[in-house]
């Protein structure tokens, strides 16, 4: 079954293009284009896509407005939007992945990258470039107090699932977590889901945001 894809961006050549890219590929369908932020919020009640490539500035409504309207309407099921665009300041990132963004990727990504994001994000994982995660880790180093208390919520996690909390804020896949934990993947997605559950977070963007403003993970440590 192929991932249905609604491309938002403001510029007709890069929406052409886009399409163009992932035509070519048997598992991807690119089902519509919107040229801002307003039409990809209208497009997507409609359609119901399964990923959204959306750019960050548009006009009438930028992607990160639209971004979080699309998470306070609680579509069913709810689209995983991947953010494109050719800048990676900080006031986007964070705004992109507090409005509820599942990943974000700089225009200058290449194709196989772009893809390769596409069908992450799809499958319910979080993916940031690797300057944007820079970025994060950077940002949280600058204003994060390692020595703050830890948040009453943690303590429903059990010790498994804070540490595989922990792992997923490093940036580890579920095959990697697996293979750090000695368990199956399927173990380490049952432990994802319930911390998930538990924290009231949407995805593992939140859960990697959560665990630097809580002190799970310290900027800067070790890994």
């Amino acid at each position: 079954m192929s991932i249905r894809i609604l491309v938002a961006d403001d510029q007709e050549l890069v929406r052409t293009g886009l399409r163009l890219v992932l035509q070519a590929y048997d598992d991807l369908d690119v089902i519509a284009e919107a040229a801002d932020g307003q039409q990809a919020l209208e497009l997507a009640e409609k359609l119901r896509p399964d990923v959204i490539l959306m750019d960050v500035r548009m006009p009438r409504m930028d992607g990160i407005e639209a971004v979080a309207l699309l998470s306070a309407a609680a579509l069913e099921p709810p689209p995983r939007v991947l953010m494109l665009t050719t800048f990676d300041l900080d006031e986007y990132v964070f705004g992109a992945l507090r409005a509820g963004a599942a990943g974000f990727l700089l225009k200058d990504a290449s194709r196989e990258r772009l893809v390769d994001a596409i069908r992450v994000v799809d499958a319910g994982e979080a993916l940031l470039s690797p300057s944007v995660t820079r970025r994060l880790i950077e940002e949280f180093a600058r204003r994060s107090d390692p020595f703050r208390p830890p948040d009453t919520l943690l303590e429903a996690l059990t010790a498994r699932e804070r540490e595989t909390l922990g792992l997923v804020a490093r940036g580890l896949s579920n095959t990697e977590i697996a293979g750090r934990l000695f368990v199956t993947e399927a173990t380490v997605k049952s432990h994802v889901s319930s911390v998930l559950t538990k924290l009231g977070l949407r995805d593992r963007v939140q859960a990697v945001v959560f665990a630097y403003e809580h002190g799970i993970v310290v900027a800067g440590e070790a890994g």
